[in-house]
């Protein structure tokens, strides 16, 4: 019978991310990640489906939060500003998570079978948002594009915010790109 490790996940991703940051991603072997950690790979496995996961983990509770967000905005809040809301909302926990994003976003950056799976993320947190933009009542093609659009900002504040050498909070990364968005689509230059 196995004994009960505390914290195995938490040490699991850790191990991972050291061993991303010294060797990089792909001489990285799960077999490595469960010693550094001081478990076994059985261990690893019921954490998490592969390697790669171990940076893709938090994508369900991401999407969980953006999409409670969105459906709990005012009803009178116009499609994109319910995403800001959701947006906003997301910003708070990765706030927490600087230093932890940066490292991350390092790895996949580095790896064009990471930077596939991010799009790929991005691509999902997208439909799911226009799902729920329609579940409020907004039509096509509103509810896709303002939920593209809400994506894209993200997309661009967070690389602005952890290339960021200031204490700003994500949120004020987010605002100002949704600012520049609005200015771009009214026709005017940033």
């Amino acid at each position: 019978m196995s004994r009960w490790e505390p914290n195995a996940r938490g040490r699991l991703e850790q191990a991972a991310m050291e061993l991303y940051g010294e060797r990089g991603y792909e001489q990285t072997t799960v077999t490595e990640i469960a010693a550094r950690a001081g478990l076994t790979e059985r261990t690893f496995f019921r954490h998490y489906a592969d390697k790669r996961e171990v940076l893709f983990a938090g994508s369900a509770s991401l999407q969980g939060l953006l999409v409670d967000t969105l459906t709990g905005a005012p009803a009178t809040a116009s499609p994109i500003d319910a995403v800001a809301t959701a947006l906003d909302a997301a910003a708070a926990v990765f706030d927490e998570r600087r230093e932890q994003s940066r490292r991350r976003q390092k790895v996949i950056s580095a790896n064009a079978e990471l930077r596939e799976r991010e799009l790929i993320k991005l691509a999902s947190l997208a439909a799911a948002l226009a799902e729920s933009l329609r579940a409020r009542g907004v039509a096509e093609p509103a509810a896709s594009l303002a939920a593209e659009a809400g994506i894209a900002v993200f997309k661009v504040a967070f690389e602005r915010w952890i290339a960021g050498t200031d204490d700003r909070a994500m949120g004020a990364y987010i605002h100002e790109s949704l600012d520049e968005l609005k200015a771009v689509t009214a026709g005017g230059r940033a």
